[in-house]
């Protein structure tokens, strides 16, 4: 259709260049290979911290599981509900996973080929193949075992630094924006796994410290944190009347709160959203690069055709007008990156706010501001949303962003082609005949509406039956003109309720792709909130935090378990008191087995229950003890 051009080829040849040159480049460290053979050091790493892990609730087994030892134990490398120490380090961790969060969001990393019936199971191997390769960070980071844990959490943070910064120094630069667009990907990535590498080393450093004698162990971590009891302390304490007095900041904006903080769920869920939706950004914008380039081919073509039809071609029009739509589409697409940016960062932020502000009002006993069938949510759709929903808020974001930024285009297109382009073609005084009588004819609709409202308001309701009421009681007056001022605007109603339907459908649309980010707030409409499983989710999310973090719950739970330390203390000096005591000496044996009488002696029920074993002198003992408590 069109002729050659070798000016074409001329104009774009550096770019080609630079694309030959780094899409040459081949790095000696394969990343979706590394991750493999990752899983080998990570599955040594959880052995031996398993290994060292004491099993907390130890049951009652045979002789020849004792070789064991009691040593095995789940390794947890977070809890997702209750934890509120080193959450930073936990959110830096996850921030290091945010690479492969994004090709696992982009579905770029399939270890199994299988038929597309079967991705879900395949996206579910690869997500758990991801977890267990990164779990060492979160396992050496929880480990009890301050010493071996920063050691193996050390090595193997240094592991993927290594490897990862061979991949950025073999191939710095990359096939779309050219220079420095791998470092532009990992650099994350390598500034959190620097960060882990330092704290593993402050680890280090205190754990050796300890060992050797030269600093006190930590005391034991307490079930009640120190904001908790706070928070319980001020519910306690008469409010001052200086408290109610806050800033235009703290009323408008954000109120710091030294009695709350968020739990490390929240906190890596909102570092990973922050890298996630920065690298989502800089791929947009790749193939916002790589389409730019390929139009900018299509626009060399249109102009050779221009040059070859001297500008006098039936199509030339046509082509112009192309030209012109590509690159006000592209201008556009550029400028609005920054709002839409803007506009899920700002979410981020307002969802901590909204999480404080409602899990707050579950505190107080509030659930007004839940719709009613969230108010008493199933128990097993909550444990569920609690494993949702990171995963999906980051979804969510992703998804939010990239629409959002679809809308902000479409209303600068709309801009610029009713505002900008008309003056810029001599059309400025068209424009503005055409926004005059659409801003007189708004007016006027509106004015009519408001008028009605006014009519209304002044004779058709009577007299205010106070003076102290805000406003007129709900009751007719001049009933024979209210009743002709129904029929005459009836006609006129039914026209203006079209305008009406479509701005109700336009308001929807745009708040609802506005809002699409938002997972604290439904879109959908009264009646049909449990069809947004975003908003479940969250609800969900909620009640578990609610029921386990209750800080009024976790402190009575304090007390319980201090109170019965108290008395197991009390028993183990009376204990303590009786055998340094004077008198004949009694073995420990004998002293057990008279306590173990007096106990089933006080309790009969509790001799169904021993345990039998045939052949034994206690055994024969409690058989002994039943028949006489029978007969």
């Amino acid at each position: 259709l069109f002729p050659y051009d070798g000016g074409c080829e001329r104009d774009f040849w550096p770019l080609f260049r630079t694309r030959e040159l780094n899409g040459s480049c081949a790095s000696l460290v394969d990343m979706e290979l590394f991750l493999h053979y990752s899983l080998i050091p990570s599955l040594a790493i959880i052995l031996v911290l398993s290994f060292l892990q004491r099993q907390e609730q130890r049951r009652q087994r045979d002789d020849t599981s004792s070789l064991l030892g009691n040593r095995f134990g789940i390794i947890v490398p977070l809890d997702f509900v209750g934890t509120f120490s080193n959450r930073w380090s936990y959110g830096i961790a996850f921030g290091a996973t945010a690479n492969k969060v994004m090709f696992l969001f982009s579905e770029g990393y399939q270890p199994l080929q299988v038929p597309q019936w079967a991705q879900a199971f395949v996206l579910l191997i690869g997500g758990m193949e991801v977890g267990l390769a990164y779990f060492p960070f979160f396992a050496c980071l929880s480990s009890e075992f301050r010493l071996v844990g920063s050691i193996l959490g050390f090595c193997y943070s240094l592991i993927w630094l290594v490897v990862t910064i061979l991949q950025v120094s073999q191939c710095p630069h990359g096939q779309f924006l050219g220079r420095y667009e791998t470092i532009m990907f990992y650099w994350p990535s390598l500034l959190c796994l620097a960060f882990l590498l330092g704290r593993f080393l402050h680890m280090f450093v205190k754990a050796l410290r300890v060992h050797l004698g030269w600093e006190r162990q930590a005391e034991e971590k307490s079930v009640l944190e120190a904001h908790q009891a706070a928070h319980v302390k001020r519910l306690l304490r008469t409010p001052c009347p200086r408290e109610g007095e806050t800033t235009w900041f703290q009323s408008r904006i954000y109120e710091w709160d030294p009695c709350f903080q968020f739990p490390s769920r929240m906190i890596g869920t909102i570092v990973l959203a922050f890298i996630c939706l920065y690298l989502f950004i800089v791929i947009e914008f790749y193939m916002f690069v790589f389409v730019g380039d390929e139009l900018a081919v299509f626009e060399g073509k249109l102009e050779s055709y221009i040059a070859f039809a001297n500008q006098t071609g039936p199509l030339t029009p046509g082509i112009l007008q192309v030209k012109e739509l590509i690159s006000v589409t592209k201008g556009v697409w550029v400028v609005t990156i920054l709002p839409a940016s803007l506009t899920c960062v700002t979410y981020l932020f307002h969802i901590l706010a909204c999480y404080r502000k409602h899990i707050k009002k579950l505190w107080a006993g509030d659930k007004h501001f839940l719709p009613l069938r969230f108010r008493n949510p199933a128990s097993s759709e909550s444990v569920v949303a609690i494993a949702r929903y990171s995963g999906w808020q980051i979804a969510y974001l992703l998804w939010g962003y990239f629409i959002i930024h679809v809308v902000q285009s479409l209303c600068g297109m709309v801009i610029m082609y009713g505002l900008v382009l008309p003056v810029i073609h001599n059309q400025a005084l068209e424009m503005l005949q055409g926004l005059g009588i659409g801003i007189l004819t708004t007016s006027i609709v509106v004015g009519l509406m408001v008028l009605q409202v006014r009519i209304a308001a002044g004779f058709f309701l009577q007299p205010k039956l106070g003076s102290a009421d805000k406003q007129k009681p709900l009751a007719l007056n001049n009933r024979k003109a209210f009743h002709n001022f129904n029929y005459f605007l009836f006609y006129y109603n039914v026209l203006l309720g079209l305008g009406a339907c479509l701005s109700r459908l336009l308001i929807s649309c745009v708040l609802g792709t506005w809002l699409i980010a938002r997972i604290d707030r439904t879109i959908m409409q009264s009646g049909y909130e449990g069809a947004d499983m975003g908003f479940r989710a969250w609800i969900g999310m909620l009640y578990v935090d609610h029921y386990h973090t209750n800080p009024v719950l976790v402190s009575f739970c304090h007390i319980l378990i201090t109170d019965h330390r108290e008395r197991q203390l009390q028993q183990a000096i009376k204990y303590c008191y009786i055998n340094q005591s004077a008198g004949p000496r009694v073995s420990a044996r004998s002293r057990t087995r008279w306590l173990l009488l007096q106990t089933l002696i006080n309790n009969p029920s509790l001799v169904k229950l021993r345990k039998p074993k045939s052949g034994h002198s206690s055994w024969q003992f409690t058989q002994m003890l039943m028949t006489c408590s029978e007969s």
